[in-house]
C-alpha cells in the first residue's frame, strides 16, 4: 500500500472526476491497443491468404494450360511430319507462342527452380520448332544441309518434355504446399498473439484496481471520521493531509465541511454540558435544603404531626426523591452529551465498580428486600470508568425498579477474546415483545410495578445504549411476559482491553 501511495503521489491534486477520466483511459488504452494490433495482423492474414488462393489457383491453371497445349503441339506436329500440310504447321505454331508466353508469365515467379524448368522447357520447345522448320534440304548445298527430325525422335523428345511437365507439376505442388504452411504459420503465430494479447486483461485489471484504491481509500478516511463524530468524538481533527491519496478536491471540499461541523458541534456540545452542569448544581443545592427539612417533619424531629400533615409531608418527600432521581439522570445524560470528559482510559477492576454502585443503591436494595447474585470476580480491563459505572448504574436502577419484593437480580460478567460480556437478570414480569425495540428511546417507559411510586425520565436505557456506541459496544434484550426467568439485558463490549491485575 506505501508503493502504491509513493507511486500515486503525482495525482493527488486532481479531482475525482479528473482521476476517473485518467483511471478509465489507462484501463481502456492496453485494451484498444491490442485489439488494433490483432485487428491488424488478422487484416494482413487475409491478405496473405487471398494472394496466396491466388498464386496457387494461377499454378494449378498454369500446369493445366501447359498440359493441354503440350498435346496439342505433338499431335499438330506428328501430323505435320507425315503429311507435310502448312495448315498443321500454323496450329503447332500458335499452340506453341500460346506456350512459349504461358512459360513467360511462370517464369516471372520467385522460384529459381521453376525458372530453370521453365528455361529448359522453353529450350527445347524452341528446338524442336526449328527441326520441324527445316527447308527442303534437296534444294541445298550439301554444306548447308540441316538435320531434319523423324516421326519417332519427335515423339521421343515430347516425351521428356512431358516428364519436364511432371517435374514443373511437381515443383508447383511443392510451392502450392509452401504457401499453405506458410498461412497455417501465419495463423498459428496470429493465434498465439491473440493468446499473448490476454495478458493485458490482468494488467488492466490491475489498473482499474489501483485506481478504485486510489478512490476509495480517502472515502473510507472520511467514513472513519464521520464514525468518530457518530460516536461523540469531536474532539479530533478530520484533517486528512497526513495521507498522500486524499488531496483530491472533492475529499478537501468535504473535509473542511465535516471540520467546520464538528468545530461548530462541539462548540454547542460544551455550551449544552455547562449549562446542564449549572442548572443542575443551582438544582442540588436548594433541593438538599428541602429533603432535610422534609426528612425533618416526617421523622417528626421538630414536634408531632396530623395525619393530614403527616400525608402531605410524605408526599413532598417522595416528590424531592423523585426530583433527585431526575436530577442524577440528567446529569448521567449530560455525560452522554459531553464528550471531552470520556475519551481517558484507564486500568478498572470490574468487581470493585461494580460493588461501588451496589453501594451507592443499598437504600432501594434494601427498601425492596432484594437479593443479589453475583459473578463477576478477576476481570480487569482498560476502558472508560465514569462511563461504565453510569452503563451499571442504570442497568441495576432499572432491574431494582422491576423486581418484585424479595425478588433475585442476578449479575455476571465474562471476558473472552476481548470481548467482555455484562448481564443483568432480574425477575420482573417481562416486557411485551411490541416494546422490545422502543425500551432504548428516549423518554420511554413502560408499565410500573404497582409498589413503585417514583417515576423516572424514561432516561436510563438510551443512555446506555448512546454510551455504548462510543465504548464499541452493543445492548441486547431478552425478556418474555408472566416468565420465571424475568428480564435479562446483555451487553457487550468489544476489542476491550485486558487491565493489569490490581
Amino acid at each position: 500500500m506505501v508503493v502504491i501511495n509513493s507511486m500515486l503521489n503525482p495525482v493527488k491534486s486532481l479531482s475525482i472526476k479528473k482521476l476517473t477520466f485518467l483511471g478509465f483511459t489507462l484501463v481502456a488504452l492496453p485494451l484498444v491497443l491490442a485489439l488494433l494490433y490483432s485487428a491488424n495482423q488478422v487484416s494482413q492474414l487475409s491478405k496473405q491468404g487471398a494472394s496466396s488462393i491466388f498464386a496457387v489457383a494461377e499454378l494449378i491453371n498454369t500446369n493445366q494450360k501447359i498440359a493441354s497445349t503440350l498435346k496439342k503441339m505433338e499431335r499438330y506436329a506428328s501430323q505435320y511430319i507425315v503429311l507435310q500440310d502448312n495448315e498443321l504447321m500454323d496450329s503447332y505454331i500458335i499452340e506453341q507462342q500460346l506456350l512459349l508466353t504461358t512459360f513467360d508469365e511462370l517464369s516471372q515467379h520467385n522460384d529459381e527452380q521453376l525458372q530453370q524448368l521453365t528455361r529448359a522447357f522453353s529450350q527445347a520447345i524452341t528446338s524442336i520448332h526449328q527441326k520441324l522448320l527445316v527447308p527442303d534440304n534437296a534444294s541445298l548445298p550439301f554444306d548447308q544441309q540441316v538435320e531434319t527430325i523423324s516421326l519417332e525422335a519427335l515423339q521421343k523428345q515430347f516425351k521428356q518434355l512431358i516428364t519436364t511437365n511432371e517435374r514443373l507439376n511437381t515443383r508447383s505442388r511443392e510451392l502450392i504446399n509452401a504457401q499453405a504452411e506458410k498461412i497455417k504459420s501465419a495463423t498459428e503465430q496470429i493465434s498465439h498473439t491473440l493468446l499473448k494479447s490476454l495478458f493485458i486483461i490482468p494488467i488492466s485489471l490491475i489498473i482499474a484496481g489501483i485506481f478504485i484504491i486510489l478512490i476509495t481509500q480517502p472515502l473510507k478516511q472520511l467514513i472513519l471520521k464521520i464514525q468518530q463524530l457518530q460516536q461523540g468524538n469531536l474532539q479530533q481533527d478530520l484533517t486528512l493531509h497526513e495521507k498522500p491519496v486524499a488531496g483530491f478536491v472533492e475529499i478537501r471540499e468535504i473535509n473542511e465541511a465535516l471540520n467546520t461541523m464538528r468545530n461548530r458541534l462541539h462548540a454547542l456540545e460544551l455550551q449544552k454540558s455547562s449549562f446542564i452542569r449549572h442548572i443542575s448544581h443551582e438544582l442540588k443545592t436548594p433541593l438538599a435544603a428541602i429533603r432535610e427539612g422534609t426528612e425533618l417533619l416526617y421523622d417528626n424531629s421538630v414536634g408531632s404531626l396530623n395525619n393530614d400533615q403527616q400525608e402531605i409531608t410524605k408526599i413532598i418527600r417522595n416528590s424531592t426523591t423523585r426530583l433527585q432521581r431526575l436530577i442524577e439522570e440528567l446529569l448521567n445524560f449530560n455525560i452522554v452529551l459531553d464528550s471531552t470528559s470520556l475519551q481517558d482510559k484507564e486500568a478498572i477492576n470490574l468487581s470493585v465498580l461494580i460493588e461501588q454502585v451496589l453501594i451507592d443503591r443499598t437504600l432501594d436494595i434494601k427498601r425492596k428486600h432484594l437479593q443479589i447474585n453475583k459473578d463477576y470476580q478477576g476481570i480487569n480491563i482498560e476502558s472508560n470508568a465514569k462511563q461504565l459505572s453510569v452503563i451499571v448504574d442504570n442497568l441495576l436502577s432499572n432491574a431494582i425498579k422491576y423486581s418484585p419484593m424479595a425478588g433475585n437480580i442476578s449479575i455476571s460478567a465474562t471476558l473472552n477474546d476481548q470481548q467482555l460480556t455484562l448481564s443483568v437478570i432480574d425477575q420482573g414480569c417481562g416486557i411485551k415483545p411490541e416494546f422490545h425495540s422502543k425500551i432504548f428511546d428516549a423518554f420511554f417507559q413502560g408499565k410500573p410495578p404497582e409498589d413503585y411510586n417514583i417515576k423516572s425520565s424514561g432516561l436510563g436505557l438510551t443512555i446506555v445504549k448512546e454510551l455504548l456506541m462510543r465504548l464499541n459496544g452493543d445492548i441486547s434484550l431478552h425478556s418474555q411476559i408472566h416468565s420465571p426467568s424475568g428480564t435479562e439485558i446483555k451487553v457487550t463490549l468489544n476489542n476491550v482491553s485486558i487491565g493489569e491485575s490490581q
